[in-house]
C-alpha cells in the first residue's frame, strides 16, 4: 500500500538530543485527542455496577458497554491505512475524532442500556481509526529520526490509560453520576480538533487517492476475524475456561479468518489491506511478538491488581485507583531515559533489561499474603512501571526503524493489533487461572494465595519475553530520513 505524506515541510536540522519542534507540535496535537480514547477504554471499567443499577439492566448486558466498544475498535483498526490513502492524514484524524466526540455526547444522553451500547459502538468506530493513526502521523513527522525519543512520546497514553483511567472513573463516580465519564471527553476532543486544524499539515491523499481501491476481500477476512478472536477471549469464564462452545466457536472461526487473510495478503503483491510482508523481516516480526507479550504484561496484571486491592484489602474503586498511581509514575519517569538509551544502544539491550525489571517487580505480588505491606507493593509498582515504560518503547523502535514512509501505516496497524490481542489473551488466561486458584478459597489467606498463583503466571509470561528480546536489532548507525 502507498500511504500519503501528511507531514508538510521537510525536516530541519536539530540538536541531537532534542526533537524537531514540528514533531513536537504534531505529537502534542494528536496526543490530546488520543488521551480521550485511551482513558475512555479503561474509565468505564469501574462503573459497570453503577450502570447496571441506574439503567436497570443485568450485569451480563452492561458488560457489552465495554465489550461492544472494544469490538468496534478492532473492526475499524485495519481500515486506517486505506482511509489515510483516501483522505490524507489531517482530514482522517479530524473525521475520526469527530465521530468519537459524537459517540461521547450520545453516550452521555443514553436513556437505556441498549442505547448506551449502540453509542459506545459509535465511539469505538472513531477510536479504532485513531489508535494506529496516532503513531503513524508522529512517526511520519519524525522522518525516521530519533525513533526511540519519538516512541517515548507516542506511548505516553498507553501507559497513562490503564493507570489513570480507573482513578478518573472512581473520582467522577464519587463526585457526579456516570454520564460525566463521557462528557469529560468533550474538552479533549474539542481541543484536539482545534489543534489539528491549526498544527497538522493539510497533507494530501495518495496519488489518485479518490481511485484507491479498498481491499474488500481482505477487510471481510481480517476485521471480522480479529473481532471474533477478541470476542471469544472475552467469553472465557468459569471452571471450563476455554473449553466451551461460546469460546471455542468464535475463537476458531476468528483464527481461520485471520489465517485466510494472511494467505490472501501474501498472494496479493500490491493493494492488500495490510502489508504483512513486513513480518518477513526479523526486526518487525520480533517486535510484534514482543508487543504481544508486552500487552500481556501490561493489561493482564491491570485486571488482577484492582481485584486484589478490592477483594483482599477492601478498597473502593477510587482507593484502588490511587494505589495504582505509582506504576503510572514509574512509566512516565522511564520514558525519557528509555527513549534516549534505545537510540544510543539499540532496542535489544533496553528490551532485555525492561522485561527483566517487570518480571522481578511482579514477584512481590506472586508472593503476596493478606498481610503484605501496601508500602512494599506500591514500591514494587513504581519499579514495575519503570520496566513497562521502557518495554513499550524498545519493540516499537524496532518495528518502525528503517521503514519506508509508505510502510509506516501498515506497521502501526500490525503492532497495535499484536499489543491489544496480547492483552486480551493475557486477561483470558489469568481469569481462568484465578478462578481455578480461588474457586475453593474460604479464607483471606487462601484467596491471597490464589492471587499469588495468577501473578506467578504473569511473571512466567513476562520472563518469556527476555530471550525473545535478543532477536531485536542491536546498536545501529544513525539513519537518514526515510524516503517515499
Amino acid at each position: 500500500m502507498s500511504h500519503p505524506d501528511t507531514t508538510g515541510a521537510p525536516p530541519t536540522a536539530t540538536a541531537p538530543d532534542r526533537l524537531d519542534p514540528a514533531v513536537w507540535r504534531t505529537a502534542v496535537t494528536v496526543l490530546v485527542g488520543a488521551l480521550a480514547v485511551v482513558f475512555d477504554t479503561t474509565i468505564v471499567s469501574v462503573a459497570l455496577d453503577d450502570l447496571a443499577r441506574d439503567l436497570d439492566a443485568p450485569l451480563r448486558t452492561i458488560q457489552w458497554v465495554s465489550t461492544g466498544y472494544l469490538l468496534a475498535v478492532f473492526l475499524t483498526i485495519p481500515l486506517a491505512g486505506w482511509a489515510q490513502q483516501r483522505l490524507g492524514g489531517r482530514r482522517l484524524w479530524m473525521a475520526s475524532l469527530s465521530v468519537f466526540l459524537l459517540g461521547s455526547v450520545l453516550s452521555a444522553l443514553a436513556w437505556n442500556a441498549a442505547a448506551l451500547i449502540a453509542f459506545r459502538v459509535v465511539q469505538g468506530i472513531g477510536g479504532g481509526i485513531m489508535m494506529p493513526l496516532t503513531a503513524t502521523l508522529i512517526i511520519q513527522a519524525a522522518k525516521g529520526r530519533d525513533i526511540g525519543k519519538v516512541m517515548a512520546v507516542i506511548t505516553v497514553p498507553t501507559a497513562l490509560g490503564p493507570i489513570l483511567g480507573p482513578v478518573l472513573g472512581g473520582l467522577i463516580l464519587r463526585l457526579a453520576d456516570w454520564r460525566w465519564m463521557f462528557l469529560v471527553n468533550i474538552p479533549f476532543c474539542a481541543a484536539g480538533l482545534w489543534l489539528a486544524r491549526r498544527n497538522l499539515s493539510p497533507g494530501r491523499p495518495a496519488d489518485g487517492g479518490s481511485r484507491v481501491r479498498l481491499d474488500v476481500v481482505g477487510l471481510l477476512l481480517l476485521s471480522p476475524g480479529v473481532v471474533a478472536v477478541i470476542y471469544g477471549l472475552s467469553r472465557v469464564e468459569g471452571e471450563a475456561g476455554f473449553l466451551t462452545a461460546g469460546v471455542l466457536v468464535p475463537l476458531t472461526a476468528g483464527l481461520a479468518l485471520v489465517g485466510g487473510f494472511v494467505g490472501h495478503a501474501l498472494h496479493r503483491p500490491a493493494g492488500a489491506l495490510i502489508d504483512i510482508r513486513l513480518l518477513r523481516h526479523r526486526a518487525p516480526a520480533a517486535a510484534s511478538a514482543l508487543l504481544f507479550l508486552g500487552g500481556f504484561a501490561l493489561y493482564a496484571p491491570m485486571m488482577l491488581l484492582p481485584l486484589y486491592f478490592q477483594q483482599i484489602r477492601g478498597h473502593d474503586p477510587l482507593g484502588t485507583g490511587l494505589l495504582l498511581i505509582p506504576q503510572g509514575v514509574g512509566a512516565l519517569l522511564a520514558r525519557g531515559l528509555a527513549g534516549s538509551y534505545t537510540d544510543r544502544f539499540g532496542p535489544r539491550r533496553v528490551a532485555v533489561a525492561a522485561f527483566a525489571v517487570i518480571a522481578l517487580a511482579t514477584v512481590p505480588f506472586a508472593r503476596v499474603t493478606a498481610g503484605t505491606s501496601e508500602i512494599l507493593l506500591m514500591a514494587a509498582l513504581l519499579v514495575r512501571g519503570v520496566g513497562l515504560g521502557a518495554a513499550m518503547i524498545a519493540p516499537f523502535d524496532a518495528a518502525y526503524a528503517g521503514l519506508g514512509h509508505h510502510e509506516i501505516a501498515d506497521a502501526s496497524i500490525i503492532t497495535r493489533i499484536a499489543q491489544q490481542i496480547g492483552g486480551s489473551v493475557g486477561i483470558a488466561v489469568l481469569v481462568v487461572v484465578l478462578q481455578h486458584a480461588t474457586g475453593t478459597a474460604r479464607t483471606a489467606s487462601a484467596l491471597a494465595d490464589g492471587f499469588g498463583t495468577a501473578f506467578w503466571w504473569s511473571v512466567a509470561f513476562t520472563a518469556a519475553a527476555i530471550p525473545l528480546s535478543l532477536l531485536l536489532p542491536g546498536r545501529r548507525a544513525p539513519e537518514p530520513a526515510a524516503e517515499d
